[in-house]
């Protein structure tokens, strides 16, 4: 999907700037008045309680069992639990759960960096970045033409790597996904480099505490070969999942270029997707199956979300702003259709 589809779809007529703020400001209003943008302590300490003990269970788990093949179902077990603390530390990030930035702070790179090898510094400039200019090609690094391109336009200007790949992008989509995990890790180590993110030798420090510890807690309990396939599937598994968390979100929605920049409510409604489902649904997704939401209001609680979708729905609908919810197999096809006509130029050539 191209900007001229993301601007037809917003209203009839472009709204006039004060009127486009006007909407946005009516909508904070109504979610206000209904008390969803208040804090939820108890949810966050029984949340964050929860996930603790399991990323706690899993270790005790792995030592336990110790030199077995059943390790590697350990492994599938601690990738969900890290992804789970990867989810946690979203909301810590964008200060659903403190309304301080020390805490906040100290909590992010408590169970980003130290946790799980995931920079919070880096990954805290990144989605800054996505929040405030959702698809846009040259502003929100998500859909930089990296490995994987996200339009057209990145299709016939790319070389190397994404320009091979980029032909068959759609098939290799969840097996590229394998090496999210690692392509995680990495970027946080690269981006120690960066002179701008703040506390760098403390995020390095921890960082590299991370991997010491991991590394020598497995080649310490499990023989060479089991050890380096207990590193694989928890490796590989962490960022499948943590592919698959955030694949629904944006992929294949409508992207931006150039001084295209609608309003903010029509920006993160119009470039998002939700993804319906139950309880289940929620807890996997990490309640980020409510993204329009959660674009709309990033510091508004979790639990929060499914409680304004109704409001936010009710309201795109009066001002005329299309609402895309699909189901989860249904979003990853979409995703992966998007991908594949991104290829076509690719493959025409």
């Amino acid at each position: 999907m191209t900007t001229p589809a993301l601007i037809s779809q917003s209203s009839p007529r472009s709204p006039r700037r004060g009127a486009a703020d006007g909407d946005y400001s009516r909508l904070l209003r109504r979610i206000s008045d209904a008390g969803l943008m208040d804090r939820r302590p108890v949810y966050y300490t029984v949340r964050l309680g929860l996930v603790a003990v399991a990323f706690v269970a899993g270790w005790a788990a792995f030592v336990l069992v110790g030199d077995s093949w059943w390790t590697l179902m350990i492994a599938a077990f601690m990738a969900v639990a890290f992804a789970q603390v990867a989810l946690v530390m979203h909301d810590v990030a964008h200060r659903q759960v403190f309304r301080l930035r020390r805490p906040t702070e100290i909590v992010g790179r408590v169970v980003g960096n130290a946790g799980i090898g995931l920079a919070y510094g880096w990954w805290q400039d990144k989605h800054t970045r996505h929040h405030a200019n959702p698809n846009h090609e040259e502003l929100d690094p998500d859909v930089a033409p990296d490995i994987l391109l996200w339009s057209q336009r990145q299709a016939r200007a790319s070389r190397g790597l994404p320009r091979l790949l980029g032909r068959a992008q759609a098939f290799l989509f969840f097996p590229l996904l394998l090496l999210e995990g690692l392509n995680l890790h990495v970027a946080g180590i690269r981006a120690l480099r960066n002179r701008s993110v703040k506390h760098r030798w403390l995020e390095g420090a921890l960082l590299f505490g991370h991997f010491a510890v991991y590394l020598a807690a497995v080649f310490a309990v499990l023989p060479v070969d089991k050890a380096f396939a207990f590193l694989a599937v928890h490796q590989a598994l962490f960022g499948l999942y943590m592919g698959c968390i955030f694949a629904p979100n944006h992929k294949g929605m409508p992207t931006l270029t150039g001084d295209d920049r609608p309003d903010f409510l029509r920006r993160q409604v119009l470039t998002s997707r939700n993804v319906r489902g139950g309880v289940l649904t929620d807890l996997a997704l990490g309640g980020l199956n409510y993204q329009i939401e959660h674009h709309l209001f990033p510091n508004m609680p979790t639990p929060n979300l499914r409680h304004a979708q109704r409001i936010v729905r009710d309201y795109c609908a009066e001002i005329g702003v299309p609402y895309h919810e699909t189901g989860l197999v249904a979003s990853y096809r979409e995703a992966l259709a998007h991908l594949h006509r991104v290829g076509a130029p690719l493959r025409a050539g």
